[in-house]
């Protein structure tokens, strides 16, 4: 029935995977209006255990994928390619990064770039530390670096790295099923595999919800200061209709039109907009602050890895950190497999630590600008941004409100609602490009059923939002989190089919050597030691006695 109705449309996918997670979107979009409360009841205490009872699983498996990543990457194996022998990076350096860093945490960097730290500022999240002191500062900073530096980037490099090594080196679709290969062989493509592929999309265009309703709540703040437009539901809706639009547009026009130039423009506003901080704030103190920073978050990386509030008890991580983790899980199928599809043909090594290293280093400029800048503000020119996030808790809000404080306040704040706009544009895209992909497993299908899953983040996040009550956008981030949970089990499968995939692709090798003739240096290393045997010398330049090895190879 599927494959007719695909065939009747025009629809080059899977027509199983495609028509089934479109139908349990529906169905679940319709229920979180209808039975909002039942709804919210279900997810809202499964994410509560599940934040509770496995917090601690989520602190020491995100820090076992980042150990594995800097492991595999200075290996043996860190020379392999993602792609044929002699194959080269489809894009340059700087527009890799910068389309790598639009669809990851770009947005999430303009959302918290001063919520995060001044919250954590006016409530210090661990020990005996006095509210608004040198010494919460440095704590508020550490911690925010911890949940935007390299654990967040581990959760998004393991899944791009497995899934760039499966498609590009093994010749297996665009799915998450495809990690299993090793495990299930040819039944990724049965039953089992779509299961774990409509999965994967249901999770990917919920978590996009989430981001875009975020999204349009800072954009509606932004409009609110500027403009005194009012902050409701139905300025929201228009607002997501808008960013939906341009998101369709630019996925219509394809990766190397719409995504990579607007990936481009924006790194180019978002660099001018820190250097303006920077510049119109105090530079040397900045300058020496992030100097400072970099080592109080090389300093507590190791403990905040491992730390899980034993003591206190008080909830806090599973609040922050653990939700933080079960979050961006959700967004890592959809960052891992564009990630995965801009980066053929780079190596390993060089993979791994491009992905971890370079949006990490600009994560603590950015943090460190805004953040110190927050305090500064606190501290030294009356405040206020306490207020308005740790007690009116209006944390879309926050960036504007820190605005405030610098020249030019209309024209900035105009520029950074744009810059909110084109981040949501190409993160709601390049959604829309990698749930295509994983319902089709091809990265060139038909432009229309991008265009279709681009309309459908859109109305999901747009059906969310106008929940009632309990729910909305709190039922969903609920959701994610149990939606999640699955994701981050797939993390430990992906690391074990990496290695016995490696392993197993590197004694081929072996063997095909022998079979098929050596390199050179092999097997003039082989002369040697057959030589020495012969001369009567062992492999560790032992004599042997007489008659062992010589007597041999003279028939004596």
């Amino acid at each position: 029935m599927f494959k007719k109705l695909a065939h009747a449309l025009g629809l080059e996918t899977n027509p199983t995977i495609f028509f089934v997670s479109a139908a349990l979107t529906v169905v679940f979009v319709v229920c979180a209006i209808a039975f909002t409360a039942t709804v919210d009841a279900v997810f809202g205490a499964a994410s509560e255990w599940i934040l509770t009872h496995l917090g601690w699983l989520y602190i020491l498996g995100v820090t076992t994928f980042l150990v594995f990543l800097v492991w595999i990457a200075l290996s043996r194996y860190g020379h392999v390619r993602l792609g044929p022998q002699g194959s080269s990076p489809e894009y340059g350096d700087l527009t890799w990064f910068c389309m790598l860093f639009a669809a990851g945490i770009g947005s999430i960097l303009m959302f918290w770039g001063v919520a995060e730290p001044i919250s954590h500022f006016a409530r210090p999240p661990q020990g005996d530390v006095e509210p608004e002191s040198v010494e919460a500062a440095q704590q508020a900073m550490g911690f925010t670096l911890y949940h935007f530096g390299l654990h967040t980037w581990t959760i998004f490099c393991l899944p791009a790295l497995a899934f760039a090594y499966f498609v590009y080196r093994k010749g297996l679709p665009f799915r998450v099923s495809s990690v299993f290969h090793p495990f299930i062989g040819e039944r990724i493509n049965g039953p089992l595999g779509r299961t774990i592929d409509i999965v994967a999309v249901l999770g990917t265009l919920f978590g996009v919800a989430v981001t875009i309703g975020l999204g349009t709540m800072q954009i509606n703040s932004g409009l609110n200061t500027l403009f005194g437009i009012e902050e409701s539901r139905l300025t929201q809706l228009v607002l997501i209709a808008v960013v939906t639009t341009i998101a369709v547009i630019s996925v219509a026009t394809g990766l190397d039109v719409g995504i990579k130039w607007l990936s481009v423009v924006n790194i180019v506003l978002v660099v001018a907009l820190l250097v303006f901080v920077f510049l119109m704030a105090s530079p040397l103190y900045l300058a020496k602050g992030t100097i400072e920073t970099t080592g109080v978050y090389l300093e507590r990386l190791v403990p905040l890895s491992f730390w899980n509030d034993t003591f206190g008890n008080t909830g806090w991580q599973g609040s922050w950190t653990v939700f933080y983790w079960a979050w961006t899980i959700t967004w890592s199928p959809f960052v891992g497999i564009f990630i995965a599809r801009i980066s053929r043909g780079r190596t390993i090594r060089e993979f791994v630590l491009g992905v971890l290293a370079l949006p990490t280093v600009f994560s603590i400029v950015w943090f460190s600008v805004f953040g110190l800048s927050a305090f500064d503000i606190e501290m030294n020119q009356g405040g206020g941004l306490v207020q308005e996030v740790s007690v009116e808790q209006d944390i879309p809000g926050a960036l504007f409100a820190f605005l405030e404080h610098f020249p030019l306040t209309t024209f900035v704040s105009a520029a950074s609602i744009v810059i909110v706009v084109i981040f949501f544009t190409t993160s709601s895209d390049s959604a829309s490009l990698v749930v295509d992909m994983l319902c089709s497993g091809d990265a060139d299908s038909p432009t229309r059923q991008r265009v279709f899953w681009g309309i459908t983040e859109g109305v999901v996040a747009a059906t969310v939002l106008t929940a009632t009550g309990v729910g909305g956008l709190d039922a969903l981030q609920q959701t994610i989190i149990v939606f999640g949970l699955p994701f981050f089990v797939i993390g430990f499968f992906m690391m074990a089919g990496l290695v016995r995939s490696l392993r197993a692709e590197a004694e081929e090798g072996r063997g095909a050597g022998r079979t098929r003739g050596t390199p050179l240096a092999t097997r003039a290393r082989r002369i040697v030691r057959r030589n020495r045997r012969g001369a009567g010398v062992g492999s560790a330049g032992r004599v042997r006695g007489p008659g062992r090895g010589v007597g041999r190879r003279r028939g004596a």
